[in-house]
């Protein structure tokens, strides 16, 4: 069982500690399932009043909180401090090297003798593993595949032939980077496949997440940029370039040739046509739909996207739609009736 006293917390966590530093924490837990056991987190004003009914035995607080039932490490940043301490508590399982005897590498492939590749994992002709990667089961490398150091491949990955991923990169179960862009031309009788013979980068701190998928360039790279975050069941697709953390959620669709710019963040749903550019800094939220480019810092709502402020004018009006047109349908009787009435007085 993995022991803290609040002491040790506090001085892990860079917290000022308003309580006893000799009481135990044993576990991490929200504010309304902790115990007198668990340390807790409040990270957003919006649950004051569940903090102060919790049960904790502890709880991490923006720096100035009071009122709270329990002894408090308060933190600059509580959201930074609840990353540490989930760290703490749940360390990641220690690192084995070593090829399991299932799994099938070809005799040319270059695996550092750091790295682990699960059972029944498949490294072909040309590929190489960096120090300390972690391949899991039924993971496909293909030939020629680079992964760069400390990268976490997880089970049933499939990383296609002459894929590149820098170094930290974390690729969720299921995801499938280098299959082909989704490109055909019409000859006039039927569509033709034209050929993907491009590959994807994916560089540096970049987590892509389970199930989605990151189509080859037809020519040239399909590219996501340093540190940014996808979420699962994302479809980028050929020649898109994702720009340095940038961050998308689930079931986002990016068609081919576009560009999301540095720190862009995309909602759920999001779609975005080809050949479009969202701006650095731009913002869309969920299910979003954008037919051309957007300019930097932008924040858009809808389909096709507007900016925010007029999209939400916009939801708060349709509610009152069946009201104004009951309004407008008595105001066109009472007109039709004044002026039958003017007609009827030689006035019309």
């Amino acid at each position: 069982m993995t022991r803290f006293t609040l002491g040790q917390l506090a001085e892990a966590l860079d917290a000022k500690l308003d309580g006893d530093a000799t009481r135990v924490v044993t576990g991490v837990a929200t504010l309304d399932s902790a115990s007198a056991t668990d340390i807790s987190f409040l990270t957003d004003p919006r649950y004051e009043e569940a903090a102060r009914a919790s049960r904790a035995g502890a709880i991490v607080a923006p720096l100035g909180t009071r009122g709270l039932p329990a002894p408090t490490l308060e933190c600059v940043s509580p959201q930074r401090a609840l990353i540490e301490l989930l760290t703490l508590f749940f360390p990641a399982p220690a690192h084995v090297a070593g090829i399991d005897p299932a799994a099938i590498v070809a005799t040319d492939a270059s695996i550092d003798s750091t790295a682990s590749v699960g059972p029944l994992a498949v490294v072909e002709p040309g590929a190489r593993l960096g120090a300390r990667v972690r391949l899991g089961a039924l993971a496909y490398v293909g030939r020629g595949v680079e992964v760069g150091e400390d990268c976490v491949i997880h089970p049933r990955v499939v990383l296609c032939d002459r894929v590149c991923l820098g170094r930290r990169v974390i690729v969720q179960a299921g995801a499938v980077l280098g299959a082909d862009g989704f490109g055909y031309a019409h000859d006039g009788t039927r569509f033709r496949k034209i050929p993907q013979v491009g590959t994807v980068i994916v560089e540096d701190d970049v987590e892509i997440g389970a199930n989605t998928t990151v189509d080859r360039a037809t020519l040239g790279a399909t590219v996501i940029r340093r540190g940014a975050k996808i979420d699962n069941l994302v479809q980028v697709a050929h020649n898109v370039e994702i720009g340095e953390h940038a961050i998308m959620a689930a079931q986002t669709g990016i068609a081919g040739s576009s560009r999301v710019g540095r720190g862009v963040m995309l909602g759920g749903q999001v779609g975005i046509a080809d050949h479009i550019t969202i701006g650095d800094g731009a913002m869309l939220a969920a299910q979003s739909g954008v037919a051309r480019d957007v300019p930097p810092g932008a924040k858009l709502a809808g389909t096709w996207g507007r900016p925010l402020l007029q999209a939400r004018r916009i939801w708060v009006a349709q509610a009152e739609l069946p009201a104004m047109v009951t309004r407008m349908k008595k105001l066109e009787e009472r007109i039709a009736e004044l002026e039958a009435r003017l007609a009827k007085d030689g006035r019309g």
